[in-house]
């Protein structure tokens, strides 16, 4: 009905319009007889009172044509109805239907913001189960706030961060659709509390040394899992000590007191090392390769009780000490073994590292790969070993280092060298391989000092005179350590890392334009 009223309201205004029209035309018509009537009795009329004639004819015609347009507009944005008939009374139309807020986007101080997923409020967030946690400290993990839009995705981020909580060994939720929103309700069920951690059978150390190791604290949750890794830690540090025969087992909770943990070990004996060992070296003296590793036996056999605790992960490592040392020497071939020999009371055992040297290697060729803005007899000069030498570790990573600092140089910094090595066994040689990985060539930036403490002591001027590069130039690796010795040596600022952060120069990949 009220389509239909504003329809015949239309249809007037335009009646109305065309009355209006057709007044302006004859009115028009009037003039331009009155006109034509002044000329005909007035044979001097000039050229420009019938110009002026004719003006006034376009003037006339053109108002009513502008009136008939903006009739029907006007019409429709008063609305109608007003004027009995069958008119319904019909008032002001409704706006235009409202978006939604998860597509609509608003702005504050010119920044685009998004508003929040969802289309209905959250009415209320309770939450259930809890005994000792309180209300407050768990809804400040939850993300579904009163009043703000409900989310699905967000309630299912809430359980999660609960359950991370590790407080809970259960989380659930139930949601609710009323008429003021939605009725979110978290379930929970707390893990029961640590009211005491014990230690039975320990004798070679402290309770105070085993509970820092754990990580556990009376009142943390219960957690087997916690728990499994507490004893993992409690074996690890008893070997360290030279307890390599513990055992250890862990029990949760009495009739009398749920909440207790209590761990049961059997330390076994402290292990010593009597002596070590090293067999098949001809390179190296046993004198010189005891000093390598880690591993001690008794100090000049004086000492029994000192300085030899029996660690079996000192002990690999060293394996693995020796093997490093033999390779950086060319032998790259060479492998270590070790053997253990304890004493009729398995308190004392004796260490031996087997050795099998192998043939030395040389270097067959030199090749450089990947390089691209950088010519190869450049590089060539910058390295040690030639083909033809023996090869060495040490000396390979030393010409790494040129490679990079050669790069660093020219503005490269981030220039990648791997160095690979491929044997030749039928003539016990190597071919080493230098695969660049350039990367992209950087200029300065921006220089920015930032100074703490009190700044208006130093001005950046003090700073910048200590680098020897300028915005524009590209970055050289060599002038930046430079630089950082500079200002670490010029007594002007804190070096105490226990004060302040030491001072230091930070390069920061900023825009495409200084590549």
């Amino acid at each position: 009905m009220c389509a239909h009223a504003t329809t015949a309201h239309a249809t007037s205004a335009h009646a109305t319009s065309a009355l209006a029209t057709s007044a302006l035309a004859t009115s028009a018509l009037a003039t331009s007889e009155l006109a034509t009537s002044e000329l005909a009795t007035s044979e001097l009329a000039r050229p420009r009172q019938r110009h002026a004639a004719f003006l006034t004819i376009l003037a006339a015609l053109a108002l009513g044509c502008i009136f008939a347009a903006l009739s029907p507009r006007a019409s429709a944005q008063f609305g109608g109805g007003g004027f009995g008939g069958a008119g319904g009374g019909g008032g002001v139309p409704g706006p235009a239907e409202r978006p939604k807020f998860r597509d609509h986007i608003h702005t504050l101080d010119s920044l685009p913001i998004a508003r929040e997923k969802g289309e209905k409020l959250v009415a209320t967030v309770r939450v259930s189960g809890n005994r000792k946690l309180t209300t407050a400290a768990i809804s400040q993990q939850l993300q579904t706030r009163k009043g703000r839009f409900y989310d699905y995705e967000t309630v299912l981020g809430d359980v999660r961060r609960l359950q991370d909580m590790g407080s809970f060994d259960h989380v659930t939720f139930k949601e609710t659709e009323t008429d003021e929103g939605m009725a979110i309700t978290f379930f929970v069920h707390e893990r029961p509390l640590i009211t005491s951690i014990q230690f039975h059978g320990r004798r070679g150390l402290n309770d105070r040394e085993l509970s820092g190791r754990t990580g556990l604290s009376v009142n943390d949750p219960l957690s087997e899992f916690a728990i499994e890794s507490a004893r993992r830690r409690l074996i690890d540090f008893y070997k360290e000590k030279g307890f390599n025969q513990i055992a250890i087992t862990s029990v949760i909770g009495f009739k009398d007191d749920p909440g207790a943990v209590v761990f049961r070990i059997n330390e076994g004996p402290l292990e010593r090392i009597h002596d070590i060992q090293i067999v098949g070296n001809q390179l190296l003296s046993e004198a010189r390769l005891k000093k390598i590793i880690k591993s001690r036996g008794p100090f000049m056999y004086v000492g029994r009780w000192s300085f030899n605790i029996a660690d079996m992960n000192k002990i690999d490592a060293d394996v693995d000490i020796l093997a490093s040392t033999y390779h950086n020497l060319g032998y790259l071939t060479a492998t270590v073994g070790r053997q253990i020999f304890y004493d009729e009371t398995g308190k004392w055992l004796t260490v031996k590292f087997v050795i099998n040297e192998g043939k030395r290697f040389k270097i067959n060729s030199v090749q450089i790969t990947g390089t691209q803005f950088v010519k190869e007899e450049s590089l060539f000069k910058r390295l040690t070993l030639k083909s033809g030498d023996m090869f060495d570790g040490t000396t390979l990573r030393k010409d790494v280092g040129e490679l990079v600092y050669g790069y660093g140089e020219l503005g490269f910094i981030y220039a990648e060298v791997n160095p690979r090595t491929i044997m030749r066994d039928d003539d016990q040689s190597v071919d080493l391989v230098y695969e660049i990985t350039e990367g992209d060539r950087w200029k300065i930036g921006k220089i920015r000092v930032n100074i703490e403490g009190e700044p208006h002591l130093m001005r950046e001027t003090v700073m910048l005179n200590m680098l020897d590069m300028r915005e524009g130039d590209w970055i050289n690796r060599k002038f930046l350590e430079t630089a950082r010795r500079r200002v670490v040596g010029s007594n002007l600022l804190e070096t105490n890392p226990q004060v302040a952060d030491p001072p230091d120069i930070i390069v920061e990949p900023a825009e495409s334009r200084y590549r």
